[in-house]
C-alpha cells in the first residue's frame, strides 16, 4: 500500500533538503548555533536540575512487540577481582545488551525512510548490516544543548493525562505555549508532556502503549514554521497510536526525521519537569540531551537533564 496524496503534499511543505547543502547530515540542529545556546544559558534562573530519563533496567518498558527493543540486559562480567595479584587493587566491571531505542531515547534521521530515501534525499540502502548507516546516523548529532521549552498539553486542558485517543494538534501546542508564557523561537528544542508516561510509571507496559495520544500527522508543519530543532514527547510511538488516519502508519517520523531532517525523542519522563515548571512559573529552561555516539547507529538512549 504506498502513501497517500495528503502525506506528499504536507512532506512539500516541511521539506528541508539541501537547505544547509546537499553533504548536509544533521539537518534542522543547525538551527543550534553558538549564539541560540547562549541565549538558552540566560534561561536558567535557579540552577535547578530536573533529570528526564528512565531508569535501565531489565524489566523496562518493552514487551517485546517491537522486534530488536530488548530491554537492558545487564551482566556483572567482573567483581573484586584482583588483577595484579593478592592484595592489589580489585575491580568490577559490568557489560550491557539492549535496543538503542529501548527506554528513553533519540531517533537518529536514519530511522525511518519513505520511497527509498532518508533525510536530504539520500538513498535508504545506504543503510547496510556492515556499514550501519553511512550517513546522518546518530553520531552526526553531537552538541545537543539549547533552550528547552516544555508544552504541557496535559495540564494547559486541565488534566492530568490525555485520554489514549488524543491527537496533539498545533492547536494544541498553541494553547500549551500560552499557557506557558513562551514563544518559541529558532533552535528551540521542543518537550511535549502528555502525561502518557504515568502508565508505565505506573506498571502498565501495555496500555502505556497502546491506545496512545502522540502527535498529530498536522505537526510538523508546526515545527517547520518555528524552525524547532529537535522534539521530544512522553509516549512510547511519539505520534498518536493507533495511527488518526487509517493504513498511515508512522507518517509522523516520517515526515519529521525524512522530510524535515528534525530528530525526535520518545519516552522521556516529563512528570517532574511539569511540576518543577509549574512551580517556578516558567517554561522555558537550558536542556543539555546529548547523544551517546554509537557510531552509524539509528538512534541512541540518552539522559536528558533540564535546568532550570
Amino acid at each position: 500500500m504506498s502513501l497517500p496524496a495528503e502525506f506528499f503534499e504536507i512532506a512539500k511543505r516541511v521539506n528541508n533538503w539541501g537547505r544547509w547543502g546537499a553533504d548536509d547530515e544533521t539537518g534542522t540542529l543547525n538551527l543550534i548555533t553558538d549564539e541560540v545556546v547562549r541565549a538558552a544559558a540566560q534561561a536558567v534562573r535557579s540552577g535547578r536540575r530536573v533529570p528526564l530519563a528512565l531508569p535501565l533496567h531489565q524489566d523496562g518498558i518493552q514487551t517485546g512487540v517491537i522486534p530488536g527493543r530488548v530491554n537492558p540486559l545487564h551482566t556483572m562480567v567482573q567483581i573484586n577481582q584482583e588483577l595484579f595479584g593478592p592484595g592489589t587493587v580489585a575491580t568490577s566491571d559490568d557489560a550491557v545488551t539492549m535496543g538503542l531505542q529501548a527506554a528513553t531515547h533519540w531517533d537518529a534521521l536514519t530511522h525511518v525512510s519513505h520511497s527509498g530515501k532518508i533525510y536530504n534525499g539520500r538513498p535508504a540502502d545506504t543503510i547496510t548490516p556492515h556499514t550501519r548507516a553511512q550517513f546522518s546516523g546518530i553520531d552526526k548529532a553531537p552538541y545537543i544543548v539549547s533552550r528547552g521549552v516544555l508544552l504541557d498539553v496535559a495540564r494547559a486542558k486541565g488534566l492530568d493525562r490525555l485520554p489514549g485517543g488524543h491527537a496533539v494538534t498545533p492547536e494544541d501546542l498553541d494553547e500549551a505555549a500560552e499557557f506557558g508564557g513562551v514563544t518559541l523561537g529558532p533552535g528551540d528544542i521542543v518537550l511535549v508532556r502528555t502525561g502518557q508516561i504515568q502508565v508505565v510509571l505506573g506498571g502498565d507496559k501495555h496500555a502505556y502503549g497502546y491506545p496512545s495520544p502522540g502527535l498529530s500527522v498536522r505537526t510538523p508543519e508546526w515545527f517547520h514554521a518555528h524552525d524547532v530543532a529537535a522534539v521530544a514527547n512522553d509516549t512510547l510511538t511519539f505520534e498518536i497510536f493507533p495511527p488518526e488516519i487509517e493504513d498511515l502508519w508512522l507518517p509522523v517520523h516520517a515526515l519529521d526525521l525524512v522530510e524535515m531532517g528534525m530528530l525526535q525523542g520518545q519516552n522521556w519522563n516529563l512528570e517532574s519537569l511539569s511540576t518543577a515548571c509549574a512551580e517556578a512559573k516558567r517554561y522555558a529552561f537550558l536542556l543539555s540531551a546529548m547523544p551517546e555516539p554509537f557510531v552509524g547507529a539509528t538512534g541512541t538512549p540518552v539522559a536528558p537533564v533540564a535546568v532550570l
